[in-house]
């Protein structure tokens, strides 16, 4: 078997760094929806709009907490298991970069985030849809270039 080069080496150590972000997005998110099991929404959107600055009066915090207020137990349940399964595919592609098998699956928000862009052109958006752009051709770069290393015990000899 040879060695691994210091180059397939570092676009490994990319790719699993990739890996770790998914898997801490799909924590934060379990996190998140488990946390609505004994917290008040209208606390946790306060809390989430005290922790990034966001003034009372602004525009988003008006709205994050009137959808909050309305917030029944059926639609908190529909919440938490959305997050839920958000979760579970965060965590699959973080153990597919992770081993270096995944596909380029962060390409499927992409429609989302362009219709969203379609409907509304902000700069929330256009940023968004461009980091995840980024993200993608970064993954297939890494996905192209990070080749599987199969023990020579498995390859069939002729």
């Amino acid at each position: 078997m040879f060695p691994e080069s210091a180059q397939h080496r570092a676009r490994l150590q990319a790719l699993r760094g990739v890996a770790l972000l998914e898997f801490v997005k799909g924590v934060a998110v379990l996190a998140a929806a488990i946390s609505l099991y004994w917290l008040d929404p209208t606390d946790v959107a306060d809390a989430f709009l005290g922790f990034l600055h966001i003034s009372p009066d602004h525009h988003l915090a008006r709205m994050l907490m009137g959808l909050a207020d309305r917030l029944s137990d059926v639609a908190m349940w529909h919440v938490m298991l959305g997050a839920c399964s958000y979760s579970g595919l965060r965590f699959a592609e973080a153990y597919g970069l992770w081993k270096a098998r995944a596909l380029v699956s962060g390409a499927i928000y992409l429609p989302f985030e362009i219709r969203l862009l379609a409907h509304r052109v902000s700069l929330l958006h256009v940023s968004v849809l461009l980091i995840n752009i980024a993200i993608v051709i970064f993954m297939f770069y890494l996905r192209i270039y990070v080749p599987r290393h199969e023990p020579a015990a498995t390859k069939a000899s002729f």
